[in-house]
């Protein structure tokens, strides 16, 4: 399910974190108290500024990882507030309707925020989300078919792709099983 990202509001908040061991690392997961606003891959920084204190956002964001990366979840239904400007934020919504197991090239997600011409401008976007995994900028690959650009590392798409494929696969798997009773 796609819930809308919602737009910063302008008074300062105190940042909350929390991190979370899985298959591509410790990630640091960081709210507003209403939105998650970070998911980042080790190595990361905590700032002196934040403090680790849990809210109901950042609650939810943990469960919802591990659900996802246990096979029983292919969707996030998190509050969002990802600081970028609004060309970035286009991309990153539309990131988020890319279907679980899929990919698309630079190109078609260009397309898909209304400028053929902007594949380009489009990777920067991409290479600049500061929340990995929900919003699934690994799922974008070269036109060629290869993996490209990740700010995780090659090694984590590659990881988090599979990951989707195997599940997609098993579960297409059981439900043809269950076509056959």
């Amino acid at each position: 399910m796609t819930s809308p990202m919602s737009h910063a509001s302008a008074a300062p908040v105190q940042t909350r974190w929390t991190t979370i061991g899985s298959p591509v690392g410790e990630l640091l997961l960081t709210s507003d108290g209403t939105s998650l606003t970070r998911l980042l891959f080790a190595p990361f920084t905590i700032e002196a500024t934040w403090t680790e204190q849990p809210c109901q956002v950042l609650e939810r964001a943990v469960t919802q990882l591990r659900e996802y990366f246990d096979g029983e979840r292919d969707g996030f239904d998190l509050p969002l507030d990802p600081a970028g400007t609004p060309f970035q934020q286009t991309v990153w919504l539309a990131l988020r309707d890319i279907p679980y197991a899929e990919t698309i090239n630079y190109g078609q997600l260009a397309l898909r925020v209304g400028n053929r011409n902007a594949s380009r401008a489009v990777g920067l976007a991409n290479g600049r989300n500061p929340i990995s995994i929900v919003v699934p900028c690994h799922r974008v690959i070269g036109a060629n078919g290869s993996l490209t650009g990740y700010g995780g590392g090659l090694d984590r798409k590659r990881t988090l792709l599979d990951l989707e494929r195997r599940v997609a696969g098993a579960r297409a798997g059981a439900l043809d099983q269950l076509s056959l009773l």
